[in-house]
């Protein structure tokens, strides 16, 4: 029998290490300019700003792997997609992303009272005041806070960065129900073929607004599309190993090369080549055997994509408490790196602790006790490692 522990991929823990570490550093950078230390005496300070600064594609790529893992598990669980238990479903969500959103939340809310300027509800220009915290809590918690903030602006530096959790969350209530309810597979093609131009053609438009080019529900739908293709194209491929190995390395440089670039000038199309790129690695990885060795060596990176979703949940929250204690007028330049170092340390753990002690068992315990299928000859047999691939589920 196949263990949970086999059923992992360890390249999609990989990539998912390297996105989460780019938007970490993306919001550190942000915070101290990180770009101005030690740093650039060995790297210039343009090659740094471009690392750091377009950590934004890092999301990107994060909506393709969450359309290949929920469309893989949706397979793995319920065979022909058009079979699945669209309660089932929606339980299996709730129960692994809301148990540490809402600790989350509670935190942003508790410091945010407390006067801690990160997370207070205020911008330059506006304070929206602590009675905002139940709309804006309630946005995050209800897939709508990208919309809030298209409407008010940046207004609470913890909280802004969940308008990802929106995105997913929109696009898990609306895709069980097109796989279901959509039973033609050529509509289906159809729809995700509109969505893959669309998304595109809707960034253009607003190309001059990152609240709408990158936040927008529409100008990330073909990140997610290209996911949930990848995921069938995966498969069904048959290839060999060293073929998968050429494919998967070509697809790293692609990504690496359009992220390097970077975003400014390119708001269009510039996610549409990460997010193929994305989607040929994911492909090619699928299947493709890690040796020992390789195991060893990725395993920090692998270690992170598999908390990445309390990593993006707590790192900010971590970041703020370092502002507070250390705002960016006291920060100097041979402090940015050993805070770095602390920060991501920090992060690591909380993340940790929230999923070991918190999110985890929450989850598993909640799944057994109400999220057990029940459609007679529908049914199929849960694959083995459940409580594995819950953590490699999307969030």
């Amino acid at each position: 029998m196949t263990t949970g522990a086999s059923r992992r991929n360890p390249y999609v823990d990989v990539l998912r290490g390297l996105c989460i570490l780019v938007v970490m550093l993306l919001h550190y950078a942000l915070a101290y300019r990180l770009h101005d230390s030690p740093l650039n005496r060995w790297v210039s300070v343009d090659t740094l700003k471009t690392i750091f600064f377009n950590g934004n594609y890092g999301v990107s790529v994060f909506f393709v792997i969450s359309g290949f893992l929920i469309t893989l598990n949706t397979m793995r669980r319920y065979g022909d997609p058009r079979d699945t238990d669209i309660g089932h479903f929606y339980k299996l969500r709730l129960f692994r992303l809301y148990p540490s959103v809402v600790l989350a939340l509670a935190i942003i809310t508790s410091l945010g009272l407390a006067g801690w300027t990160r997370f207070v509800n205020a911008n330059p220009h506006t304070d929206f005041g602590d009675g905002f915290f139940v709309l804006g809590n309630l946005s995050v918690l209800t897939f709508w806070h990208n919309l809030l903030m298209q409407r008010v602006g940046y207004f609470n530096y913890a909280m802004n960065v969940y308008w990802s959790l929106s995105v997913e969350e929109v696009f898990y209530l609306v895709y069980p129900l097109l796989l279901v309810f959509v039973r033609r597979r050529g509509m289906l093609i159809a729809l995700a073929l509109a969505g893959v131009v669309a998304a595109p053609v809707y960034r253009a438009i607003h190309r001059d607004d990152e609240l709408f080019f990158m936040y927008g529900n529409l100008a990330c739908l073909d990140m997610l599309i290209y996911g949930c293709g990848a995921a069938v194209v995966a498969e069904r491929a048959r290839l060999s190993p060293k073929v998968r190995q050429g494919i998967a390395l070509l697809g790293l440089i692609a990504m690496g090369w359009v992220y390097m670039r970077g975003i400014g000038g390119h708001e269009a199309w510039g996610a549409t080549q990460i997010g193929l790129a994305a989607a040929v690695f994911l492909v090619a990885v699928h299947h493709l055997p890690a040796r020992r060795w390789a195991r060893r060596t990725m395993a920090p990176l692998a270690w992170l994509g598999s908390h990445s979703y309390e990593l993006y949940l707590f790192h900010i929250i971590v970041l703020g408490a370092i502002q507070q204690a250390l705002p960016k007028a006291a920060m100097t330049a041979t402090l940015k790196l050993p805070v770095l170092i602390l920060f991501l340390a920090l992060s690591a753990l909380v993340a940790w602790a929230v999923a070991r002690f918190y999110g985890d068992p929450l989850n598993r315990l909640l799944r057994r006790r109400y999220a057990r299928r029940t459609r007679g000859t529908a049914q199929r047999a849960v694959p083995a490692g459940e409580d594995v691939l819950a953590r490699q589920d999307p969030g």
